[in-house]
This record gives C-alpha cells, structure tokens and sequence, in this order.
C-alpha cells in the first residue's frame, strides 16, 4: 500500500478525539513517565549527535543483497548482524536450523533484572526487479523526501553532520525490516550513554527467512527452545498507524497462499468457430473466484468464518479510540469507495480477506487473439485471524471447490482425466500460518503499552490486529509466551515493493521508542489477577 503525502498524518491526527483517544491509554505513573522520558531524552541526545554515523551504519548493512534465495550473502548479513551485536557487548551468534538460513541470537543481562524479553526482528528482504527500481535496490540512496512527490537524491551525511527527519533511505529492507535491527541497537548505544539499564534481560532473534515463508522457523525454535526461553516477544516489524502515529499491535493475521488452474480445450481455439461451445477457462476461473468472495469482501465460502474469535470490549474500545483516516486514504489513494460500505479499515482487519495477487490468462491489447485459451491461472492470498487454522481453511476451500463441480488435481492432468471430469481445477498450496491476537488485558501487555507510553509527547495507539501477517503463531505454539508488535516504519513506505524506503524520523522516532520499552518494561510489568 502507498500514501503518497505523508503531510495527511498531520491533518488526521488534529482531526481524531484528542480526548477519546486519551481516555483509551493507559496513564502511567509520575515516576514511570519520568524515567520513561530520560530514557527518550537520552536516545534522543545520542541519535543528535550520532546521527550521520547511524545512517552509515544503516546504509551499510542495507548494501548486502538478503533475498532468503541467496545463500552466499545471507550469511554475508548473518555475519554483519552478528558484528553489529558484539559492538554493543551482545553475545552473539548464528542459530542453525534444519536448514534454510540462519538466525541470529544475541543476549544481554540486566543487573537486577526479573524478567526476559525477546526483541525480534528479520534481516532478509523480498525479492526484486532492478528494472521496477529507480535506483538499484541494494546501493543505498539518501533522497530528501519522498520520491512519490519529487524528492532529489542527496550525498550521504557527512561525520558530525545532521539529518533532515524528512529525508529517506531507498533499498531493499530499509523499511522491513533491517530498520528496526539498527533503531533497537542504537536504542542500546543511547541508554549505555546515559548509564541507564535496562530493566529486562534482553535477548534478540534475528531471522532470515521471514520473506520467503520461515519454513524452517519451526524446527529452529524447537531446537534452540532453551535458549530461547523469555518471559515475553516483541516484534519488531511493519508499519505504523495510517495517521502517522506509534502503535502497540497485540495481532497480526495469518496468512496462506493458494494457486489455482483451471482448464479448456487441449490446443486454443477459434472464438467464431468454438465459442460457447467450449469451456473457457477464463469464464471458470472468474466464476469460481466470484463464488468464494462477495463484492464487500466477505468471503462466501460455507463455515470459513465459524471460528474467527469474537471481538473483546477491551479490543472494541481501542479501536474506537483510533484515528479516523479512511477519507485520506481514499482520497490519496483515489478510491471513490472502499468495501462493506466504507466500513473502517480497522475493523475490517479484524476479519479473514480473500486477495486475488494476480490472474493470468491469454492476451491483451495487442497481443489479444480471438481465441478460447487452454488454461486460466489465479494467485490468490488468504488472510487469516484468530482462532482459524491453516490445515481447516484448506479443507473448507476444496469442499467449496468440488461444491461447484470441480475434480481437484495437484498436477497438470492428463488427457485421460480430462476426458473423465467436465471440470478440472488445480490446486497449490502455498506454506502459511495462523493468526494471533495477545489479550490487551494480560500484565506483559499492559506493561509494553505502559512503557511505550511513558515520556512520549504523543503516546503510541493501542491497536488490537497489524493487517499484514507476521510468523508469531508459530513462535506462540512452540514457547507459549504472549507477543506483541511494536512497528515503526513509515506508513508509505513501499514495503515488499520497488523503492522500498524508510523516513529517518520514524527510524529517529523507533530509537527512541525502543530505549524507553527497554528502559521501562520491566518495571512496568506487575502482576495480575486479570486472566
């Protein structure tokens, strides 16, 4: 998603209830806020006078190429990351797994610490097409703005030199996700400046294969369990709110991935001499998408909503208190209307989505031939939430298949099956995961909010579901601690997409951000009766 004038954040948030959304935060305790805001004070005094050394140190770990495919340089960033742990004192090193590349795991002990906190984030990044770049997607460069309105390159900041909060980094992954890895570690840097511990033992898992589907995540975190072993993980990762505001996200959806072929006649065929004689695939494939998805998104599929987990009050107020930026984004997104009735876009994150990625099928414009084609092909992505299961959907999505009469196969048929089933359909599935949604009742949660809160100007939104999907199911069922997502790119900032970027104020912003969880949580964290 794009929003091409990041003024609009500014206008949204004057616009939202001040007062309604202040009566959703929390408010933390005098003392909190003032330790709190040390901590930001401290991160902020750090980052001002280092500020052309962090850009360094970003655009270098940036110009490592990190596509999961790439084994040679994975391991190139899996050794940087591990370098950039150690300056700061943090044992560190590689996570093996049963394959597929590697993590990085650091640790780092508070005196006086009760409790431990994973911080995770992902340093490989989407595959990409130089010829969609303007620039090429692993040499870093410093515009002062964003490209979308114009922005000019400009050099690389200088040793002492500052940085325009309005500047951006373009490469793969300055956003998502090797942005959070620097914020966190120079979060480390500005409180070891100031004397200030944290008040958790800190432990760090950076992945390398979030991009390409974490299918060997699993067996990774079974193996290393014990080392892994923390009280509670914040996650590190996505956007935040569309008004341009932090955000505390307690979910993020599932998601799975499906490829479907549906089939005509052997050889293509002469429209005049065949058409409404011979199946279309292209009529099919249109048809079949048609029946599992309604026109305000509701996914028509019989049963797919039965287990999607009731909304909480606590959940239902917070996203009351969000806000209101769905006329903005319309408006820069020039959309006349959005789905449901422009229901909120909050709350339509809150429920499962049917995304078409892409259909492809003959020929258009001048390569369009008057002729019925052989096959039609559709990519389509699930987006899942609590408490729906991957291997469920599955199930649900064939019965609806064969519902219309379709043979499901899981190969190209051959001439013998195409002759024994009127309607064929090909059916891939992709590796996924299921959602999770962290009460925003329990202590950890309270406390992260707490200490997000504390010292902040403008305290971050609590926000019960990240749209986008992150693999914190699988880290959930293996150690059975609760997750939250503390994101901090711009909201625009073309994640999984050419010129891909990152805003140096959020980047300023997360430092500060993370120095005060750091700083914070664990005092913040009390116990609690409340389930």
């Amino acid at each position: 998603m794009r929003i091409t004038r990041y003024a609009f954040a500014a206008l949204i948030v004057a616009l939202g209830s001040a007062a309604e959304a202040a009566a959703q935060q929390p408010v933390a305790p005098a003392r909190g806020a003032a330790q709190g805001a040390a901590a930001r004070t401290a991160a902020r005094k750090y980052r001002e006078a280092h500020e052309a050394d962090i850009a360094r140190e970003f655009a270098d770990l940036l110009a490592i190429p990190n596509v999961a495919s790439d084994s040679v340089n994975i391991r190139r960033n899996t050794a940087a990351v591990i370098e950039l742990l150690r300056r700061r004192g943090v044992s560190a090193r590689a996570l093996e797994g049963d394959g597929g590349p590697p993590a990085v795991y650091g640790e780092l002990r508070a005196a006086g610490a009760a409790r431990t906190v994973v911080f995770y984030a992902h340093y490989d990044g989407q595959p990409v097409d130089p010829t969609q770049w303007t620039g090429a997607p692993f040499t870093p460069v410093f515009r002062d703005g964003s490209l979308a309105t114009g922005a000019k390159v400009i050099p690389a900041p200088a040793p002492g030199q500052r940085v325009n909060g309005e500047s951006r980094i373009y490469a793969r992954s300055a956003s998502d996700d090797k942005a959070a890895i620097i914020a966190m570690l120079s979060a480390l840097d500005a409180l070891r400046s100031a004397n200030i511990t944290p008040s958790v033992n800190l432990k760090f898992f950076f992945e390398g294969e979030e991009e390409a589907g974490s299918s060997h995540l699993r067996r990774m975190l079974e193996t290393h369990a014990d080392l892994l072993r923390a009280d509670a993980w914040v996650f590190c990762d996505g956007p935040v709110h569309q008004s341009g505001r932090q955000q505390v996200v307690f979910g993020a959806r599932g998601v799975m991935g499906l490829e479907l072929t549906t089939y005509g006649p052997a050889r293509a065929l002469h429209s005049g001499h065949y058409g409404n004689w011979a199946p279309n695939p292209a009529v099919l494939m249109a048809t079949l998408i048609a029946s599992m998805r309604d026109d305000d998104g509701r996914i028509t599929i019989a049963h797919f909503a039965d287990d999607v987990r009731p909304i909480s009050a606590a959940e239902r107020a917070a996203l009351g208190a969000l806000p209101l930026t769905d006329t903005t984004l319309r408006k820069a997104l020039e959309m006349g209307a959005t789905e449901a009735n422009n229901a909120p876009l909050a709350e339509r994150i809150m429920l499962p989505a049917l995304n078409v990625r892409g259909i492809k099928v003959g020929g258009v414009r001048e390569l369009a031939a008057n002729a019925i084609p052989t096959e039609a092909s559709a990519s389509i992505d699930f987006r899942l939430v609590p408490d729906q299961k991957p291997e469920r959907v599955r199930e649900l999505v064939e019965a609806h298949l064969r519902s219309r009469g379709y043979f499901i196969v899981r190969d190209t048929p051959d001439s013998a099956t195409r002759m024994a089933h009127p309607k064929i359909v090909r059916v891939e599935w992709e590796g996924g995961y299921a959602a999770t949604r962290a009460s925003m009742d329990i202590p950890f949660s309270r406390a992260l909010l707490a200490a997000a809160s504390a010292g902040a100007t403008n305290p971050p939104l609590a926000v019960p579901m990240l749209g986008g999907s992150l693999p914190t199911s699988t880290f959930e069922q293996v150690l059975g601690v609760p997750l939250v997502v503390l994101p901090i790119a711009n909201y625009d900032n073309n994640q999984h997409a050419a010129n891909e970027n990152i805003r140096m104020q959020n980047l300023w912003d997360g430092i500060e951000l993370f120095a005060a969880v750091m700083a914070r949580v664990g005092h913040e964290w009390k116990e609690s009766t409340v389930p």
